[in-house]
């Protein structure tokens, strides 16, 4: 038996077939919309099931990716080949003590910033209208609208490459633009606090839905993304530069910058995930031919393209 099949043996003796996944099409658990097939895929529903299945995964030699909701991520049409942990709503509690809010990885950055809004908590509004995981955000430093997880995190609850848990402080996640800790230390996140403070329900709600109306109004949200594809380089403005390079609206298959933000790369409907990265590339290209600024991808990717 090679290892593959002993790990899908495995997997189907100790998880419940209704939180595994086999072949299990990526295009339905991102929001670029694209991407091929994963072979498994579970759903784990606490620490224990996290660690126990990367340590099973390492043992056979089987490659393993932790995903959250699917945000900023790019998997390859031809998908992949090996193991997808999606810490979603399985593992997605919230409880809240005076200031402090407790989340566990899976919890969507929307949902804790309502309720922290709803409890007359300030500090997270701007995360009203990130569609990620706070796992996903810990590992990206998520933010926008001046506002950053780095600003409210007491500490995080992680797994190490030892499969221990561990807890770190805020200062200990070494947070930086769109990085932390995380993704350098191969740390996966499993629960975080945040530490607030005190506000009026209804002016952060208020709040919440003016950013929301403001994200509506400039930002393509109509369109399948990830929402900012590239990392905002020093001193410019990665939309600006793109529009300025004549890219706007340019576009690859059904891949393409959006006419509404030109930091954007949008899914009008059909596009593959070579096709959306063959035109990253692209505006990566003429934007340096033009202004000599290299764009980084905010787009992780996953698979072989």
């Amino acid at each position: 038996m090679n290892p593959f099949d002993e790990f899908e043996q495995w997997l189907k003796e100790h998880y419940p077939a209704d939180r595994l996944r086999f072949g299990e099409p990526m295009r339905l658990h991102t929001t670029f919309r694209a991407g091929g097939p994963a072979r498994y895929m579970v759903l784990p529903a606490c620490p224990e099931e996290i660690a126990d299945v990367i340590r099973r995964c390492r043992e056979a030699g089987l490659p393993w990716f932790v995903m959250g909701n699917g945000s900023n991520l790019l998997v390859s049409d031809s998908g992949y080949d090996g193991v997808i942990l999606k810490v979603g709503r399985q593992y997605s509690e919230i409880s809240r003590n005076g200031c402090r809010i407790r989340a566990q990885a899976g919890a969507m950055l929307t949902r804790l910033s309502r309720m922290a809004a709803e409890n007359g908590l300030s500090g997270l509004a701007f995360a009203a209208g990130i569609p990620g995981t706070l796992g996903g955000g810990l590992m990206m430093n998520a933010g926008a609208y001046g506002g950053e997880l780095s600003q409210v995190v007491r500490r995080v609850r992680v797994l190490d490459e030892e499969g221990q848990i561990r807890e770190l402080s805020g200062e200990e996640m070494a947070f930086g633009y769109r990085t932390s800790r995380l993704e350098a230390g191969r740390l996966i996140a499993l629960e975080a606090e945040l530490e607030l403070e005190p506000g009026e329900r209804e002016p952060l709600l208020a709040e919440m839905e003016e950013l929301n109306r403001r994200r509506r109004e400039k930002q393509p949200l109509e369109y399948a993304s990830a929402g900012s594809t590239f990392k905002r380089p020093e001193g410019y403005f990665a939309g600006r530069l793109i529009e300025e390079a004549g890219l706007k609206g340019f576009s690859i298959g059904d891949a393409q910058v959006s006419e509404k933000h030109c930091g954007f790369v949008i899914n009008r409907g059909n596009a593959a995930a070579g096709q959306i990265l063959e035109l990253c590339r692209t505006v990566q290209e003429r934007v340096y031919e033009q202004f000599q600024v290299e764009l980084q991808l905010e787009v992780r990717l996953l698979g072989k393209f």
